[in-house]
């Protein structure tokens, strides 16, 4: 994996940022790496076969992270890179939470916490009674994980067998100042998942997992990440949230990412 191209996709993402005023920054640095591991070496799926039955299906579920998946799409040519720096301005076809009427290669449009695994759901059912044979992933946040929703879903998508399915959960621990998940990995073999826990900055650790396939159980990775993961005066900082960076912060940030 090319450290400088992912590095690019986070100098993007920054820049974006800065020229829109807005973005959930750190919250997209988070899953980059997962996003950028999906695109360049697992899915089935390009801009040339977005109308195709068999392509593999991409749900961000956080959708709230929209920057990363953005910055993403821009790096494999679905949008250009004038649309990705016109993020949030006016008449933009990127919104703080992408539309997938306006953007190619979104699924789905998201942000309400703990709808996007549900969508996934039932994409993978549909691809099941179809007898179509792709992968759906979906990414979820692990402030999702105090959603009814999700916890709904996971108990569906182990009732239906979707092995076609493949949730990776961002773990990036910010959501244990409100309220603690403590034995994630128990709770998702409970409910009947095929469970995994990976370094969600490791590309050879996503790469061997996300390829896996465990027949007749849907497929769990519990990623574990470091919210705005490359720029030292994010990482695990709150305050970052929901915050852009200045202009003489995005010059010492940009420095970070050779």
């Amino acid at each position: 994996m090319s450290i400088s191209k992912v590095n690019n996709v986070k100098k993007n993402i920054l820049y974006a940022s800065h020229y829109g005023k807005e973005g959930h920054v750190a919250s997209a640095l988070s899953i980059v790496d997962i996003l950028f591991v999906l695109y360049d070496s697992v899915m089935n799926l390009s801009l040339e076969n977005l109308d195709a039955q068999d392509r593999d299906f991409l749900i961000l579920s956080k959708g709230h992270a929209s920057l990363a998946h953005a910055a993403i799409l821009e790096a494999n040519k679905f949008i250009t890179k004038k649309e990705l720096m016109s993020y949030c301005s006016h008449e933009s076809i990127l919104g703080g939470h992408l539309d997938k009427r306006k953007v190619p290669g979104v699924e789905a449009s998201t942000g309400s916490l703990g709808h996007g695994i549900a969508i996934s759901i039932g994409i993978a059912l549909a691809s099941k009674i179809k007898k179509i044979q792709n992968r759906v992933f979906v990414i979820a946040g692990d402030g999702e994980c105090n959603e009814g929703t999700f916890w709904e879903s996971m108990l569906l998508g182990a009732n239906h067998n979707l092995d076609n399915l493949c949730c990776v959960i961002d773990y990036n621990r910010s959501n244990d100042r409100a309220l603690k998940l403590d034995s994630l990995e128990d709770k998702l073999n409970a409910f009947g998942w095929n469970v995994e826990v990976i370094d969600g900055h490791s590309h050879t650790e996503i790469i061997h997992s996300i390829k896996k396939t465990s027949p007749g159980k849907p497929r769990a990775i519990i990623a574990n990440t470091i919210k705005g993961c490359g720029v030292k005066e994010m990482e695990n900082n709150p305050a970052w949230h929901h915050r852009t960076p200045s202009k003489e912060e995005l010059q010492e940030m940009i420095k970070e990412l050779p």
